[in-house]
């Protein structure tokens, strides 16, 4: 069953994801938080949201259908951002919950993502609970198709059908959420210092346009909206802002208008790009350097996590500017505990997903274009102007290489790199020693004296994801080749 990815479900609609499995999930859920929390199920309160893909409100009516026979409590926030899913559990303290989205993935795929208290994901590491849930999912599959084989009919409601009906064993209460959370994203914000600017903002159709709306009403500054209506089939362009084909028209737009600032969302509104006044897309590396000097003139000494594949000059600015760098293994699950436990007051990956302490370290987009405008008003400087000075190293980005054997593949690229005798490759040298130089925090890592690159097994597939960075181009493009060559040999 390949819907189980490495940090939620995902599949085609209604091929992999139907209204049978999402019933199956809602059972398999409320089971796991029964065990893991010792609380009768009775007793349990858990969140539901959804985003506006054609078939997330099928699926979410039988996923409520799967819980409230489970005898659990549902608050149902309805239509929502993943952010917005994440902070009401973490706000008002709730058991866990699911949210009904397949993100930035195209209109015939659907899935969800599942969370614990304080909205830690449920995933497929051994001990991150996903797997069970697979296993109780695949067991009633398995006893539906043989009660299917003998004729006997399985409850689950039709597609056009509520799916919430008699015997209901638990309560189901809506909540509004928006508003709480966008002030929440306002309430550390200077509103007369943003207002003069003009930014374009485009969440491709996706739900994160509920947001853009409100946003529109309040008039906190002047906003272009780029397909903010609600639609599930993506007619503009897929809800992917890291791909450059869907964020083309916003960067065209942004610089014949010109305009401060263009915003791109991803599906589910945990992910965020901008686009500088000359329509050139920012790398998220360089906001993460932007947003970690703005937080730490607010925070003396403050530690900022970042990944371990992230540009080496995120280390650099934090350091430089008084705080403490520490790195992170790449995924959701590991960079909020990691900065629960060091309380950090801000983390970041190379992905483009940005976490916050005042926010539960869940991703807060909002939050950090508001800062950065509010930034660019205190400077007076555009936003090219302010991340200009990040650009320093060459980076590859992230490489997916098919492999045969990971294993086998990472051991090979360590003992071809692993006896360098250069010092580490970074601005600040005297931190790192040179028998520090090789890391297994994810995968492998080896820095060198004017490059490194860091090589990480997928979780779900035969591949390994690789990236280099150098301080020239020429070097980043010959190491790259080299690794590619001995990836290949493999």
């Amino acid at each position: 069953m390949n819907i189980f990815k490495a940090y939620d479900v995902r599949g085609k609609y209604p091929q992999e994801i139907n209204e049978k499995v999402a019933y199956e999930i809602g059972r398999a859920f409320i089971k796991f938080l029964n065990s893991e929390l010792k609380i009768p199920k009775n007793k349990l309160q858990v969140v539901i949201g959804r985003d506006n893909r054609l078939s997330s409100l099928s699926l979410y009516k039988n996923l409520i259908k799967g819980i409230v026979e489970s005898e659990a409590n549902i608050i149902d926030i309805g239509l929502a951002t993943t952010p917005m899913f994440y902070f009401t559990i973490c706000k008002f303290k709730y058991d866990g919950g699911i949210m009904t989205t397949a993100s930035h993935n195209p209109p015939s795929d659907n899935g969800f993502k599942l969370v614990k208290r304080k909205a830690v994901t449920i995933d497929i590491d051994e001990n991150g609970g996903l797997k069970e849930i697979k296993k109780m999912v695949l067991g009633a599959r398995r006893a539906r198709e043989i009660r299917e084989r003998s004729e006997l009919n399985f409850p689950v409601a039709e597609r056009s059908e509520a799916a919430v009906g008699g015997g209901r064993k638990a309560s189901v209460q809506k909540k509004k959420v928006l508003k709480d959370y966008l002030n929440l994203s306002l309430s550390k914000v200077n509103l007369k210092k943003i207002k003069p600017f003009k930014v374009a903002m485009d969440t491709g159709n996706g739900v994160t346009g509920i947001l853009i709306s409100e946003i529109l009403k309040r008039k906190l500054f002047k906003v272009y909206p780029l397909f903010i209506e609600l639609d599930g089939t993506f007619p503009n362009h897929l809800p992917n802002p890291s791909e450059e084909i869907n964020i083309s028209y916003l960067k065209k737009f942004v610089k014949k208008k010109k305009l401060d600032l263009g915003v791109a969302f991803d599906g589910d509104g945990d992910r965020i790009i901008l686009v500088d006044e000359n329509g050139k897309v920012i790398p998220s590396d360089f906001i993460s350097c932007l947003f970690s000097k703005i937080i730490l003139k607010e925070n003396k000494g403050a530690k900022i996590l970042y990944n371990i594949c992230s540009s080496n000059i995120i280390k650099d600015i934090i350091e430089e500017n008084g705080g403490k760098a520490i790195v992170s293994k790449v995924g959701r699950t590991f960079i909020k505990e990691k900065a629960q436990k060091e309380k950090a007051v801000f983390a970041t990956e190379f992905s483009g997903h940005f976490y916050f302490k005042d926010n539960w370290f869940s991703e807060e987009p909002f939050f950090l274009f508001f800062k950065i405008l509010e930034e660019m008003a205190d400077t007076k400087k555009t936003i090219s102007q302010l991340v200009s000075p990040f650009n320093v190293y060459f980076h590859s980005g992230q490489i997916n290489l098919e492999v045969k054997d990971k294993k086998r593949t990472l051991e090979a690229l360590e003992k071809k790199f692993k006896n360098n005798k250069n010092l580490a490759f970074g601005k600040n040298l005297d931190f790192r020693s040179a028998q520090n130089k090789v890391s297994h925090l994810d995968g492998v890592r080896i820095d060198f004296s004017d490059w490194w690159f860091n090589a990480r097994p997928s979780n779900t597939e035969n591949l390994l994801r690789v990236v280099v960075e150098a301080k020239t181009k020429k070097k980043m493009e010959e190491k790259l080749k080299e690794i590619r060559k001995i990836i290949n040999k493999t």
